[in-house]
C-alpha cells in the first residue's frame, strides 16, 4: 500500500463546493488587497488563539521579519534563534540588521528549552525565537522569563496546545505563522500572519506590512508590501472551522504509530512534558535514519529528511555561525526522518509504515 508523506487532498474533498463558492463571491466583489475577507480571517483568526490581534502578511517568512522590526529588533541587535529548524526562521533575521545567533535543542522534542536559550544570550540580545518545530510546543513561558521577548514561530504548530490549554500562537510576545498549502492550515497559495495581544506592536505590523504608511500617503518607516490577498483569506475562513478536528486527527495518527509498536523500533518524537501538539510533521529518529528512508522509498512510503544540514552550516550563514558548536543539532539532523502524517492517517498506513520500518530495521 503507498502512503504519502502528505494527504492535502482528502480533508479538502468535503469543502470543495465551500470554498469554490467563497472564491467566486471574491471574483463577484472585485476587491483582492486588504478587502473584507482578509479583516473577516483576521479576527476570526485571533479569537480562534486567544491572542487579540492577528494581521496577514504575505508569507511565514515575511511574517517574522516584520514581527521583529514591529519589536525594534535593529542594527547591532542579536536574535536566538534554533539551527534546526527551517532555514526561513533564520533568513528573516539579517534583513532587520540583527544578527542571528544559533543555540541548540533538546534532541527528543526538537524544541529550545530555557537551557539552550541561555546559553546563546549575551547583552546584546533582543528578542528570541522560539519554533514550535513539527508541531510540537517548546515552554515560551520559561524562555520568557530569562527576560527578552519571545517571537513564536508557530508556523507548523496551528492547532497545537500548550500544558495550560493555551494554544500555539498566543503564548509569546508575538507570533507568526505561515499558511503554505502544506500546513496545519494551508493557503491555496503562499500567506502568512503575524498575531499578538499587545494593540501597539500589531498596528507597527500593520504599518510596517504595507509599505511603512498608515494611510498610504504618509511614510513612517521603510516597511513592506507584504499582505495577505482576499483570495488566500477566504479559503483559510472556509477552512479555519475544521481545524481542531484535523489538529485531532494528527493527533489519533500518531497514537496509531504507537499502538503499532513503532517506538519498538525507532525513537518517537516526544511531546514537551504537559503539551498536545498536532503533529505537523511525524520525525522519527534512527542511526540508519537514510537506510530506512530508502527502503520505505521502495515500498512507496512517504518520507523526507528535511534538516539534514542545519541552519548554522548552512554557506549562507558562515559569517554567523563561526566556532558554533551545536551538539543536539548535529546529531537529531544526522538521525531525523519524517514519515506520513495528516488528519486521515488511518490505522493501517500506520501499521504499513510501521511493517516496512521493521523490515529496514
Amino acid at each position: 500500500m503507498a502512503v504519502p508523506l502528505f494527504d492535502t487532498s482528502t480533508p479538502l474533498a468535503p469543502l470543495r463546493e465551500d470554498l469554490r463558492a467563497r472564491i467566486d463571491a471574491v471574483l463577484e466583489r472585485g476587491t483582492y488587497i486588504l478587502g473584507p475577507d482578509v479583516r473577516a480571517f483576521e479576527e476570526e483568526f485571533a479569537a480562534y488563539l486567544g491572542a487579540g490581534h492577528a494581521i496577514g502578511v504575505a508569507n511565514g517568512t515575511d511574517a517574522i521579519t516584520i514581527a521583529l522590526r514591529a519589536l525594534g529588533v535593529g542594527p547591532g541587535d542579536e536574535v536566538v534563534v534554533p539551527s534546526f529548524t527551517f532555514y526561513a526562521s533564520a533568513e528573516a533575521i539579517p534583513p532587520t540588521g540583527a544578527r542571528p545567533v544559533f543555540c541548540d535543542v533538546d534532541p527528543e522534542t526538537f524544541c529550545v528549552t530555557p537551557e539552550t536559550v541561555r546559553a546563546a544570550m549575551t547583552p546584546r540580545t533582543k528578542a528570541v525565537i522560539v519554533v514550535h518545530l513539527f508541531g510540537n510546543v517548546a515552554p515560551v513561558d520559561e524562555i520568557e522569563a530569562l527576560g527578552v521577548p519571545v517571537l513564536e514561530d508557530a508556523a507548523q504548530a496551528a492547532g497545537s496546545l500548550a500544558a495550560d490549554g493555551r494554544r500555539a500562537g498566543a503564548l509569546g510576545t508575538i507570533s507568526t505563522f505561515s499558511f503554505f498549502p502544506s500546513k496545519n492550515l494551508g493557503a491555496f497559495g503562499d500567506g502568512g500572519a503575524v498575531t499578538t495581544g499587545d494593540a501597539e506592536l500589531a498596528e507597527r505590523v500593520r504599518m510596517l506590512r504595507f509599505h511603512g504608511s498608515r494611510d498610504k500617503v504618509s511614510f513612517e518607516q521603510v516597511g513592506y508590501n507584504s499582505r495577505l490577498d482576499e483570495l488566500q483569506a477566504a479559503v483559510l475562513r472556509g477552512q479555519l472551522p475544521h481545524l481542531d478536528e484535523w489538529a485531532d486527527g494528527r493527533r489519533a495518527a500518531a497514537s496509531h504509530y504507537e499502538t503499532a509498536g513503532l517506538g519498538e523500533l525507532v525513537g518517537l518524537p516526544r511531546a514537551v512534558p504537559g503539551t498536545s501538539p498536532a503533529w505537523h510533521l511525524y520525525v522519527i529518529r534512527h542511526e540508519a535514519a537514510d537506510a530506512i528512508a530508502a527502503h520505505l522509498k521502495g515500498e512507496g512510503i512517504g518520507q523526507k529528511a528535511y534538516y539534514r544540514v542545519p541552519v548554522h552550516r548552512q554557506p549562507a550563514m558562515a559569517e554567523w555561525a563561526q566556532g558554533v558548536e551545536l551538539p543536539a543539532t548535529d546529531e537529531v539532523a544526522r538521525t531525523h526522518l519524517a514519515i506520513p502524517m495528516s488528519p486521515v492517517l488511518s490505522r493501517e498506513q500506520a501499521e504499513e509504515v510501521t511493517a516496512a520500518t521493521r523490515e529496514a530495521c
